[in-house]
């Protein structure tokens, strides 16, 4: 990152002291926004990916070894031996092309605390994050997500979904946008209140209309809003904040039914007659079969997150009772401070490895299923199905390339097999967003991953300043 783009603390706290004099009238532009300029993302380009073993995840083309054609950031062709004269070839022989991975939850900001979970309550995951969340700045969440989404494009990752509970001021909120905006990712923001936000205080919408307002600037087109309320059995008022969500045209991401604490909380909102396809439950660790039949009565999907869930107790994702029960499953990185790092296909591995654990059956679940929650279940999730989650001409051009060249997956067997039971990150040789090469060669193309990781150190510094960096 160029030295004159890079934010300090004093301009972000001046920026957030100032937001106070704004009026909802005024056409307002974040200050972070204003002094962070836009980084300049790799153009589209007409691409050609020539004799490459294709997942298109779309059940009526199915796989083939052949070309895919990119132009615009659309897909306008799968076959073989296609007519593409004046399109860049990439060689796409010894790899796998299929759709971006979609991660449907995650708390980029906590992307600073790595494996910073804890031993004891006091230094466990939820306590931790609450203290040091408060000592954030609007840069540190600037950095926390720029590091974020830089783990996930390396990573294979083409969509991330951001549930930001420590949005403090509109300035936290947009700096996060900001970093998801340059790092050139496609995501959903969903904003909505803080950790340790008082319970009787009021969520801010005012703050979530002006973001809303300075989002549909096309510089952010990648990147939609969402509402992030509080638990139901933490906020009395939650019935108002949905209608309002909902009268804004928000989609709505709640984490519900997640622990033994917590159970009843989507059994209340199916009798609230708050679910319905809008809505995305997280975690579910803790739902009745009953509150699995609500869900799939309302059309409501899950978010599961198995490494966090199990890291911190909540019990393991009730993965075959939510598919008898017809709800479609989700997958979310959660946090790298429970999770440790941001790998989809490692979450893949775990979560077919304990659904056919709790089934007692070798066969329960196939890797291509286990796959279909990491795409196109994903991007059903998010309401994007349209757009991504699969290959096929009309489509935006979201798609990875995947090495078999490597000793891990040198010998190639069964493509789905090799994906969820053996592939790793450092395998995504290439990453593509909305036509954009933004990872090729196994290197990040419009991120300096060490100046990522040198921000980031330097913001963990000063919310941490007992931690020995």
């Amino acid at each position: 990152m160029k030295e004159q783009g890079r934010l300090n603390r004093r301009s972000f706290l001046a920026g957030a002291a100032a937001l106070g004099t704004v009026s909802l009238t005024q056409t307002w532009t974040s200050p972070v926004m204003a002094a962070q300029s836009a980084v300049r993302l790799p153009d589209r380009k007409e691409i050609i990916i020539r004799n490459a073993y294709i997942m298109t995840m779309d059940s009526a083309l199915g796989d083939l070894t052949g070309d895919i054609h990119l132009r615009n950031g659309e897909i306008v062709a799968i076959g073989t031996q296609l007519d593409a004269p004046t399109a860049e070839t990439i060689d796409g022989q010894n790899m796998i092309v299929l759709p971006g991975l979609i991660d449907t939850h995650w708390h980029l900001w906590t992307a600073l605390l790595r494996s910073m979970s804890g031993d004891t309550r006091e230094q466990g995951y939820f306590s931790m994050t609450e203290r040091l969340g408060k000592r954030y700045t609007p840069e540190d969440m600037y950095r926390a997500a720029q590091l974020a989404t830089a783990e996930a494009l390396y990573s294979g990752i083409t969509t991330i979904h951001d549930f930001n509970h420590n949005a403090r001021t509109i300035d936290y909120a947009s700096a996060s946008v900001r970093a998801i905006a340059n790092a050139g990712i496609r995501a959903r923001f969903s904003y909505g209140y803080y950790k340790d936000q008082a319970s009787e205080e009021a969520t801010d919408f005012d703050s979530i209309m002006r973001l809303h307002r300075e989002m549909k600037n096309s510089q952010y087109g990648l990147i939609s809003l969402g509402f992030a309320p509080r638990e139901v059995s933490a906020y009395k008022n939650y019935h108002r904040d949905w209608e309002i969500a909902r009268k804004i045209g928000l989609p709505i991401t709640v984490h519900a039914s997640s622990s033994l604490d917590e159970a009843g909380e989507i059994d209340q909102l199916y009798k609230d007659g708050l679910l319905a396809k809008d809505v995305l439950i997280v975690h579910a660790t803790a739902a009745t079969l009953i509150e699995m039949r609500h869900l799939s009565k309302s059309n409501a999907a899950v978010s599961l997150t198995p490494f966090t869930e199990m890291r911190t107790g909540f019990g393991f994702p009730p993965i075959q009772e939510l598919l008898s029960a017809g709800v479609l499953i989700s997958l979310g990185i959660d946090t790298t401070a429970l999770s440790g790092n941001a790998d989809m296909f490692a979450i893949m591995k775990v979560i077919q490895n304990v659904g056919n654990a709790q089934a007692k059956s070798e066969f329960a679940f196939s890797p291509r299923r286990i796959l279909e929650f990491a795409t196109i279940n994903g991007a059903q999730a998010l309401g994007i199905d349209h757009q991504v989650g699969s290959l096929k001409p009309g489509k935006r051009a979201d798609l990875i390339m995947v090495s078999t060249e490597n000793l891990n997956l040198g010998v190639f067997t069964d493509p789905a097999h090799l994906l969820v039971e053996a592939a790793q990150p450092s395998n995504v040789d290439t990453a593509i967003v909305d036509g954009r090469i933004l990872k090729r060669n196994g290197q990040l193309l419009a991120m300096n991953a060490k100046e990522v990781i040198r921000e980031a150190k330097d913001s963990l510094r000063s919310v941490n300043f007992f931690l020995r960096t």
